[in-house]
């Protein structure tokens, strides 16, 4: 039988939306057969949901250069990584996050994976929202000045080299896409070439050409 109350939230897939990821959903009626609401497309579906022991471990998650800090309830014997990929609710927001690395209770060391029981605080960034950095050089062929933005969009937002891409007053053309380190799936960790891709998520920086001025300083 579940552990799980009517109103509390569970990560689980939905058949309608999102049949191979999780999603948040709402029990609407608890037991070893819950009744769940998606809280995406609120289709209602039964889901067995097994009770287990669970411990409580503290969860930090960055965004946009602010950190929130949680607690979630775990499995201890779940086996947890750098790159893994979950939800988060906090008191301010429902979060998609990404493991950036993990504390644990006996050290300084920080592992690439552990086991739950033994990690005193896990360490995320918030990756269905996500902030970009971007470095851009004048149109004229000029490197000599350059200037930075940042542009805000989500996380599974497809940047491509050689696409033009306009937020608000900025318009530039990427010329080249820098990989985080956290990121899995790519072969390179930059890419330039015309067509490449990378999820705004795995992106670290965005580099382009200013297409608003032939010619432009940076005072």
């Amino acid at each position: 039988m579940s552990d799980l109350d009517a109103g509390d939230t569970v990560a689980l897939s939905c058949p309608a939306c999102s049949p191979h990821d999780d999603t948040v959903h709402e029990v609407l009626k608890p037991g070893g057969t819950a009744t769940v609401r998606c809280n995406d497309c609120e289709h209602v579906h039964k889901e067995t949901i097994e009770s287990t022991s669970t411990v409580e471990k503290r969860v930090i998650v960055s965004q946009g250069g602010e950190s929130i800090s949680t607690h979630i309830d775990v499995d201890p014997e779940e086996t947890v990584e750098a790159g893994d990929e979950f939800i988060v609710d906090t008191p301010e927001a429902i979060f998609q996050a990404r493991v950036t690395s993990l504390e644990l209770q006996d050290g300084d060391a920080r592992p690439e994976s552990a086991v739950m029981d033994d990690v005193a605080a896990v360490w995320t960034r918030a990756v269905d929202n996500v902030s970009v950095n971007v470095t851009l050089h004048p149109n004229d062929g000029s490197r000599d000045e350059s200037r930075s933005l940042t542009v805000n969009v989500p996380g599974d937002y497809e940047f491509r080299v050689g696409a033009t891409e306009s937020f608000g007053d900025d318009e530039f053309t990427i010329t080249g896409l820098l990989v985080r380190d956290d990121a899995e799936g790519y072969r390179f960790d930059q890419f330039d070439e015309d067509g490449d891709m990378v999820y705004a998520k795995d992106c670290k920086r965005i580099y382009g050409v200013d297409e608003q001025t032939t010619a432009w300083s940076a005072w």
